[in-house]
């Protein structure tokens, strides 16, 4: 867990707007692990209850990235929202650091529901929430088992248990899984004798050699940049356990999609964007009312922080629409 950070010190990757109120507050999920977050509020919300938005992701990322930018844009539109680092990441607790669950991740998003239904500025019958990239996968599996959570958006969103069970566009073979299977299982043998799990290698490399996919050179020019470095995210500055992957390749998260319909899903994905499929497939599994809005132009990392492409004002007609 890293120290928390000074409330009156900006530490995001994006600009500080004029139009909000912003705290940093902390919370316990249901497994005691405390989540640190930042609080966005509108700064002439009067005295009325307002619909709330719990946000996080990407896979990796931290609340000072992609979340808090989606969190303070959509305050600026009119709802409280939280953006909170994901158990083991971050500011918030946990140990070892740096492993992330399918089924704690996905707590977290109901822990933030929890927080937010506390707030006397809240109107807790409308609380909806947003996952961005890997936690568009943990947002719809909260909201299939949390029934408070009343609209759910994804944007570049990745389904982690299948991209980790089966590889990209599903090319890993029966024979690659037993073998990388083989490979997680003998690595907990040498983490129980050191007492600590190791790291896995680094996500993304100290520079480009060149010969990377357009997707990692996307990813590296977001996170090892000054675009949008920061020192907490261990998509920049480190590693996941080398064990992080098993749980997520025996965890269907979209198992319960369905059951999120009656209420409404909203998922959106860059026309370029090597995850696209993730959105499509999750569209067809989904039940109604559900919407897949494709932004011409847009790659899988655009849809982190280019303002001028992350369709926040379809965002908040989405929420406005069905935070009733």
């Amino acid at each position: 867990m890293s120290k928390i950070a000074d409330n009156s010190v900006w530490d995001k990757t994006f600009p500080e707007s004029g139009k909000v109120d912003h705290q940093k507050v902390t919370f316990k999920n249901r497994y005691g692990i405390t989540l640190a977050a930042d609080v966005y509020l509108p700064k002439n919300r009067g005295g009325k209850r307002l619909a709330a938005l719990a946000v996080s992701g990407p896979f990796g990322a931290v609340k000072e990235q992609s979340s808090g930018l989606y969190a303070q844009t959509m305050a600026e539109r009119g709802f409280v929202a939280l953006a909170f680092d994901a158990s083991y990441t971050g500011e918030s607790g946990g140990e070892p650091r740096n492993v992330a669950s399918p089924d704690i991740n996905t707590e977290d998003f109901s822990a933030a529901v929890d927080y937010l239904g506390t707030l006397s500025c809240v109107d807790r019958n409308r609380i909806g929430v947003i996952g961005i990239c890997g936690f568009g996968s943990m947002s719809l599996n909260a909201a299939a088992v949390d029934k408070r959570i009343k609209a759910v958006v994804t944007t570049s969103m990745y389904d982690m248990s299948r991209v980790m069970a089966k590889g990209y566009y599903d090319k890993m073979t029966i024979e690659q899984r037993t073998q990388m299977l083989e490979h997680l299982s003998q690595q907990r043998w040498k983490d129980a004798e050191n007492g600590s799990p190791a790291p896995g290698p680094r996500i993304l490399p100290e520079k480009l050699a060149g010969n990377e996919a357009s997707f990692v050179v996307d990813y590296f020019n977001y996170y090892r940049t000054k675009r949008g470095y920061h020192r907490n995210s261990p998509n920049s500055a480190g590693a996941w356990t080398a064990t992080n992957p098993l749980s997520f390749m025996n965890f269907p998260l979209l198992t319960y999609i369905k059951e999120i319909s009656p209420r409404p899903i909203l998922l959106i994905a860059g026309e370029h964007a090597h995850s696209r499929y993730f959105s499509e497939d999750a569209y067809k599994l989904a039940g109604d009312p559900k919407e897949l809005l494709i932004i011409p132009g847009a790659g899988h990392v655009d849809l982190y922080d280019r303002v001028n492409l992350i369709p926040f004002e379809n965002l908040a007609t989405f929420f406005r629409k069905n935070l009733m």
